[in-house]
C-alpha cells in the first residue's frame, strides 16, 4: 500500500510540478510553500506574468473565474493581513498577506472580503470617513492560515471582467516575482507562437520613430519557426532585432505573454529578456521594451532585442552591446531566437545573415531641434512656456521640436504648444508651465492644462502659469472646469419610500478635471458611499443605523478644482 501511494505520489507530482524553468537570476524560490489562491480545477489564466499591457507589465497573473463573481479566495500560506485597500479604480478591493518566508501574496478585484476583515475596512472607513482607504494592519490584528476562505473573486476596480488578480511580492522590496516559480502551476504543453521578425536600421543613432525596420513574415508552428521565402538576410552596419510573440496554455487560454526571448549569434548569446520579476517604478519601462511608435499606430507589440540606454529594467542580461549588432566583415552569420514561456516550453526561430556592405539602407533625415542627453536633467523654455525633464525621464537621446500652435476657439486661455510629438515615450511626467493670457483673470483657480483631446492633465496657477506634470508628450493648453459633477439618482426620488430596497444607488460623472470625492449623510450622519469607476455607479447599502421613518440624504460630490454639487432628498423606511 505504501509503495502503491508513492507510485500514485510520483504520478501526481509528474503531472503538476513545475518543469525546471530557466532563472537568469541568482534568486532561488520556494515550490512547496504556498497553495492556489482558487479551488478551481484545472486552474487557467486571463493573463499571464509581465503580460505586456499598455504603459506596464501585467504585475501578476489573472486567474479566470468562469465569467462569474463569489468564488471562495484563500490564503496561500499562513501569515497575517499586511495591507487593507480599498479603489475606486486599480486593484478595487484588495488584500495583502505577509508570510514567514519573507513573501508577500496581492489579491485584487475582489468581490467582498470575509466577514471578519469586512469588519475591519468598515471600521477603518467610518472612521476615515472615506470610501477608500490603504491602511497597513499590526501582524496581530489579522492574522490568516493556509486554506482559510479570506474573500471572494470579483470584478472590482479597473477589471475588465470577473477573475481573480494574483501577485506574489518580495517583502523587503516590494518587487514583484512570477507566481508560477513558486509552484503555483498552471497546465501547459504549448510551446509559445513566433508571429513575426523585424530588423532595424540602428546605423549607430538613437532609436526613434524614423529608425529604418524590415518587416519578415514568420512560419511554423509546435516550437519550430521559419522566415517565410528567405532564409538569409543581407544587412550591413549597426543593426537590431524585434519579434512578435504570445503563448497560450492548455485549456481556456487567451493570447498570454511569454517569459523569456533569447538571441544568439553564431552560437553566443548577445540578448536575454527574462520576465522572473521587476520593479513597479520601471514598469513604464515597457514603452522602451517594444517599439513604441509602431505600437501606437498598429497596436502591434513587436519585442526589441535591444535596450535603449536608458531603459532602467533589471529583466535583462547577457548583452552584448546592448543588443546592437555589427554586420560589417562580409561573413555569413548564423542567429536564433528562442522562446520559452513560464512553463519552460521552447519555440525556435533561426535564420541567417549575410554581412553585405552594398546592403545598406540609411536614416532619414529629421527637423532640427535641440538635442537633450538621457543621462542628464533637460529644459526649454521661453516666454510663453516652460519644460523641465528630470534626469531618467528620456530612454534615449531626444531631438526635441517645439511649435506653437493657434488658441482654441472655446474654453482656451493660451496657445496650444506642441511639446515634441505622441512617438517618443517617457519613463516619468515632465514638468509643464503654460504662461496664462489676460482672459484668464478671476478663474485662476479653476485653471488646468488638458490636451488636445481635451484630456485633463491636472494642475495649478502660480506667478502667472499653469503648472502641471503631463505623463507623455503632445499638445497642450489652458482650460477652466467651472462646472460641478452630475449626480443622478438610479432608484430613489424625493419622499420615496424605500421599503424592501438594500441600497440606493446614483450615478455621478464630472465633464472636465474628474471626481474628487464624494460624501453622504443620512440625517446629518456620515454614511459611507461606495464607487465603481467603470460604470460610474455610486451607492449606499443600509444597515441597521438607519431606522423605520422619515430621513433625509445630503449627497455633495466635488470634482479637482472644488467645484460641489449637492444633492438632497427625503427618503421613507
Amino acid at each position: 500500500m505504501i509503495r502503491l501511494n508513492l507510485i500514485l505520489g510520483l504520478i501526481i507530482l509528474g503531472i503538476t510540478g513545475v518543469s525546471g524553468q530557466q532563472i537568469f537570476s541568482d534568486s532561488k524560490y520556494p515550490l512547496v510553500d504556498f497553495r492556489s489562491p482558487l479551488a478551481i480545477v484545472p486552474p487557467a489564466l486571463a493573463g499571464s506574468f509581465g503580460e505586456l499591457r499598455a504603459n506596464h507589465f501585467h504585475s501578476g497573473i489573472d486567474f479566470r473565474t468562469n465569467q462569474r463573481q463569489g468564488y471562495p479566495v484563500y490564503a496561500i500560506a499562513d501569515g497575517y493581513i499586511s495591507r487593507l485597500r480599498v479603489q475606486n479604480s486599480g486593484f478595487g478591493l484588495a488584500l495583502y498577506i505577509n508570510h514567514p518566508n519573507g513573501y508577500t501574496s496581492v489579491y485584487g478585484h475582489l468581490q467582498r472580503f470575509s466577514p471578519k476583515i469586512a469588519q475591519q475596512v468598515k471600521s477603518i472607513q467610518y472612521q476615515k470617513k472615506s470610501y477608500e482607504i490603504d491602511e497597513f494592519p499590526t501582524s496581530l490584528l489579522i492574522p490568516v492560515h493556509k486554506g482559510e476562505v479570506i474573500a471572494y473573486s470579483g470584478n472590482t476596480g479597473s477589471s475588465g471582467g470577473p477573475h481573480l488578480h494574483f501577485e506574489i511580492r518580495d517583502t523587503r522590496t516590494e518587487a514583484t516575482i512570477n507566481p508560477q516559480l513558486f509552484g503555483i502551476d498552471i497546465p501547459d504543453n504549448i510551446p509559445p507562437v513566433i508571429y513575426s521578425m523585424y530588423v532595424y536600421r540602428l546605423n549607430k543613432k538613437p532609436f526613434n520613430e524614423f529608425t529604418p525596420k524590415q518587416y519578415f513574415q514568420v512560419l511554423g508552428g509546435s516550437g519550430n519557426y521559419r522566415l517565410n521565402s528567405v532564409n538569409t538576410i543581407n544587412l550591413s552596419g549597426e543593426v537590431g532585432f524585434g519579434i512578435v510573440t504570445t503563448d497560450r496554455h492548455n485549456g481556456a487560454s487567451g493570447l498570454n505573454g511569454v517569459y523569456s526571448i533569447e538571441l544568439e549569434l553564431d552560437g553566443g548569446l548577445v540578448y536575454v529578456s527574462s520576465l522572473e520579476k521587476f520593479e513597479f517604478e520601471n514598469s513604464k519601462g515597457i514603452n522602451s521594451h517594444i517599439d513604441y511608435p509602431t505600437y501606437l499606430n498598429t497596436r502591434r507589440s513587436i519585442q526589441k532585442s535591444f535596450v535603449d540606454p536608458g531603459n532602467p529594467l533589471k529583466i535583462y542580461s547577457n548583452l552584448v552591446n546592448n543588443g546592437r549588432i555589427e554586420f560589417t566583415d562580409g561573413k555569413l552569420h548564423q542567429l536564433k531566437y528562442t522562446v520559452t514561456d513560464s512553463r519552460g516550453n521552447k519555440s525556435t526561430l533561426a535564420f541567417q545573415v549575410q554581412a553585405d556592405n552594398k546592403a545598406t539602407i540609411n536614416s532619414p533625415e529629421t527637423e532640427t531641434g535641440e538635442v537633450f542627453s538621457y543621462a542628464t536633467a533637460n529644459e526649454f523654455s521661453n516666454p510663453d512656456v516652460k519644460v523641465i525633464f528630470p534626469k531618467g525621464t528620456l530612454y534615449n537621446d531626444l531631438n526635441f521640436i517645439y511649435k506653437k500652435l493657434p488658441k482654441p476657439a472655446t474654453n482656451a486661455y493660451s496657445a496650444i504648444h506642441q511639446i515634441h510629438n505622441k512617438f517618443t515615450p517617457l519613463h516619468t511626467g515632465f514638468q509643464l508651465w503654460i504662461k496664462a493670457d489676460s482672459t484668464l483673470g478671476k478663474y485662476t483657480d479653476k485653471a488646468i492644462i488638458v490636451n488636445t483631446g481635451r484630456v485633463s492633465q491636472g494642475g495649478y496657477f502660480e506667478d502667472g502659469y499653469v503648472k502641471a506634470t503631463p505623463r507623455s508628450f503632445g499638445s497642450f493648453f489652458i482650460a477652466v472646469d467651472t462646472i460641478p459633477p452630475s449626480v443622478n439618482p438610479v432608484n430613489v426620488t424625493n419622499g420615496k419610500r424605500l421599503n424592501g430596497i438594500s441600497k440606493m444607488t446614483f450615478k455621478i460623472r464630472d465633464n472636465l478635471s474628474g471626481i474628487k470625492s464624494f460624501n453622504g449623510y443620512i440625517d446629518g450622519r456620515w454614511v459611507l458611499m461606495e464607487f465603481d469607476t467603470k460604470t460610474a455607479s455610486l451607492w449606499h447599502t443600509f444597515d441597521n443605523s438607519t431606522s423605520p421613518g422619515k430621513h433625509i440624504l445630503e449627497l455633495i460630490v466635488s470634482d479637482m478644482k472644488d467645484n460641489n454639487r449637492n444633492y438632497s432628498i427625503t427618503f421613507y423606511k
